[in-house]
């Protein structure tokens, strides 16, 4: 049988398994990203994404469980979009398929996409699914501790 992604609309219940997987240090390590304590981690989903009509966002599923969430926004009149995949489910072709199915739900290019630049699978991820590089610049990371290369990526 071969392994089945699927996007759904986002449940409240969701949120517990995205705040487990934002929660993971070697995941936070590869996005370079600092995560949120829960009670802020909720309240930015609940107002900032799930509150907001201009954001599109997805749970994605793998074999009916849930491996993570996609979602899409506006950032200085630009349509950005990110994804973050539940480590159990790293190198088995989830974001991929994820974001492949994603993009179709986007009429707005260019779709801008950033990562760190020490993420390479993510990078694959994007290059597969159709993104350009078009550039990278050294910002602080989330923690603020250090400087992270990010690269921006777009798709026409």
């Amino acid at each position: 049988m071969t392994a089945e992604v699927t996007l759904r609309e986002v449940l409240d219940g969701d949120l517990p398994v995205f705040f487990s997987d934002q929660s993971d240090p070697a995941a936070q390590t590869m996005a370079a990203f600092q995560g949120r304590e829960y009670g802020p981690f909720m309240e930015h989903w609940r107002d900032n994404i799930l509150g907001d009509d201009t954001v599109v966002k997805r749970t994605i599923l793998f074999n009916g469980r849930v491996a993570g969430n996609i979602v899409s926004w506006l950032e200085s009149g630009n349509r950005q979009v990110g994804y973050w995949i539940g480590r159990e489910f790293w190198g088995q072709g989830v974001a991929t398929r994820s974001l492949t199915e994603f993009v179709k739900l986007i009429d707005t290019r260019p779709l801008f996409a950033h990562v760190a630049k020490h993420n390479v699978g993510s990078i694959r991820v994007l290059d597969k699914c159709g993104f350009t590089q078009i550039g990278e610049k050294a910002v602080p990371s989330k923690s603020g501790t250090e400087t992270v290369i990010e690269c921006t990526f777009v798709l026409n």
